[in-house]
């Protein structure tokens, strides 16, 4: 009797739970690919579903410009929910971030939807494989939960994705339209691919210049996944891309990365031609700059892929393509989606080969850095303000550095002449050091010239940070560690003097515009050289700034500024 009273009890329970869970045509009121999803929809239907499964954990890590949420939403087991912290903290044991040896092998797979606004496929295709993973009544993929965790970013530039939405709802036929010259098939500028700011949130991963990225790259580090999805669209005329990528691939991508791309796109490969639907690898997406959603994550030990289908932001609910057959909505959520669950079906498999290469690649890194050149010098010289531009996005990807500590002599590249020479560096001069858990990514930033094994790239084939900075760098082929913590000096409190006619400042550094910005923003009148000049035996170049209103200055300007 007592056992008859358990299965009525668990039956009852998984039925409650069952019934809680709404597919996302249940909640939205309309099946995926009859239109696009306004973002706080999407928002609401993860929520919904995280409210009502053991099997999901939400995990807001932001918000756009424009205030909309930014999450993951992060699936497993529910055994694994119940041990997501030690999981997560495990892993980050592999990459040398935290001490002690991890316990738990299971694979981290994040997926990432979305990111160019317009391509607004893929939010919809996220909502359609995350309920495939959740469903309560759908078994045919709980078993790959067991090994592996699943983040999803359904929409990483919300702001770009409701630009497109609001404007298609706005222009779309009451019945399909798939005549490209149909006004829903030409979205004006700006469009929704950038973010607020119209950044291209898809070249802004090293650099972090916006928001939403410094956000997600926050939550990337505390989880450091083995394996990073970027879904995407293209041309309406390809059909669909996935990996293995094209050359260039970058000399520091491991013999198992190329490998596991090899196996990932053979497994996709199969489950396209069972349907007989068109595909491509090889040709297009090489993995050279170091900015994009696929070249980051596999600089940093993880397996990084593109995923593009055709469509974009012209294809809309269903355009023809120059085949002259008509590109829907529905076909396009469908093949992201089969992309997605090949993803989560090789990670499962492939758990172990994953956590083990990714171990061995932190171990490399910090114990046998595989680039030229092992340690890089920063010279502080007489412009500090170039060097702490550089030195905060080192910051923010997690990359050490520290003072040298003495003065000594060195032998290294000179990034100015491009030529190796001898130097003397002083004990305030930065080192970055190459035997570190972040040390692939930091030869990559550093490195002086990219090396191409294909004439044709895709997009930007340099980027050194010397370069970029404007500060004076030597590159050297042995390690060189720094003797202490780096200091940076103190802010300074800035004060009128007696007798003062004016202050001039240099214009010279990132930070001077925005010692601008704050002079303007108090209503402070500056003025600007146009030619050099030179006062008190001082010289100041063209550009330097001035201004003449000291009592505004001392009751109102920015006293931050060093």
């Amino acid at each position: 009797m007592m056992k008859k009273n358990l299965y009525t009890f668990l039956f009852l329970l998984l039925s409650t739970l069952a019934y809680g869970q709404k597919s996302p045509e249940e909640f939205l009121g309309y099946p995926l690919g009859e239109r696009f999803t306004p973002h706080h929809r999407v928002v609401a239907y993860f929520e919904h579903v995280a409210a009502n499964s053991p099997l999901v954990e939400l995990q807001y890590y932001g918000e756009s410009y424009e205030h909309r949420p930014l999450f993951v939403a992060v699936i497993s087991s529910e055994a694994n929910m119940g041990r997501l912290e030690q999981i997560r903290e495990d892993n980050l044991k592999r990459t040398g971030f935290l001490s002690g040896s991890p316990e738990t092998g299971l694979a981290i797979n994040w997926m990432q939807y979305n990111v160019h606004g317009n391509e607004a496929v893929a939010t919809e295709a996220a909502m359609m494989t995350f309920w495939d993973l959740v469903n309560p009544e759908d078994t045919r993929y709980k078993a790959w939960l067991e090994n592996q965790v699943v983040l999803i970013d359904p929409c990483a530039n919300p702001d770009g994705k409701d630009r497109y939405t609001i404007w298609y709802n706005q222009k779309q036929n009451k019945r399909l339209q798939p005549d490209p010259q149909s006004v829903e098939h030409s979205e004006p500028w700006p469009g929704g691919r950038p973010n607020h700011y119209l950044l291209d949130l898809n070249r802004d991963w090293a650099w972090q210049t916006q928001q939403e990225t410094k956000q997600r790259l926050e939550l990337y580090h505390q989880w450091m996944p083995h394996l990073f999805v970027d879904f995407h669209e293209q041309g309406i005329n390809d059909p669909f891309y996935f990996a293995p990528a094209a050359k260039p691939v970058h000399k520091q991508v491991t013999g198992f990365q190329r490998e596991f791309q090899e196996i990932y796109g053979k497994n996709t490969a199969e489950k396209f031609d069972a349907q007989g639907w068109l595909y491509f690898t090889k040709e297009r997406f090489d993995l050279l700059y170091p900015a994009y959603g696929d070249t980051y994550p596999m600089y940093n030990g993880a397996i990084g892929m593109t995923i593009e289908k055709g469509g974009s932001g012209r294809a809309g609910l269903g355009m023809l393509n120059a085949l002259k057959d008509t590109v829907t909505l529905k076909e396009r959520i469908e093949h992201q989606h089969i992309a997605g669950i090949s993803a989560v079906e090789v990670a499962a498999k492939e758990a172990q080969k994953l956590t083990d290469n990714f171990t061995a690649f932190f171990k490399d890194n910090r114990e046998n850095p595989q680039g030229k050149y092992k340690s890089f010098i920063l010279k502080v010289g007489d412009q500090p303000e170039r060097l702490r531009g550089l030195l905060e996005l080192l910051d923010l990807n997690k990359v050490h550095y520290g003072e040298l500590g003495r003065k000594a002599t060195f032998s290294g590249l000179d990034y100015q002449t491009g030529k190796v020479r001898s130097f003397t560096a002083e004990a305030k001069d930065i080192v970055v050091s190459a035997d570190q858990p972040k040390s692939v990514l930091a030869q990559i930033l550093f490195e002086p010239e990219a090396v191409l094994e294909d004439s044709l790239t895709y997009d930007i084939t340099s980027w050194a940070l010397p370069y970029a900075h404007g500060v004076e760098a030597y590159a050297l082929d042995r390690v060189i560690r720094p003797e202490r913590e780096f200091e940076a000096a103190a802010f300074r409190q800035n004060e009128v003097q007696p007798g003062t006619l004016a202050y001039i400042s240099p214009w010279r550094a990132s930070v001077h515009p925005r010692f601008l910005a704050a002079l303007l923003d108090k209503k402070v009148r500056v003025r600007y050289a146009s030619y050099p000049f030179e006062l008190d035996g001082k010289k100041h170049p063209a550009g330097a700034l001035s201004s003449t209103e000291m009592e505004m200055i001392k009751s109102q300007a920015s006293t931050r500024w060093s």
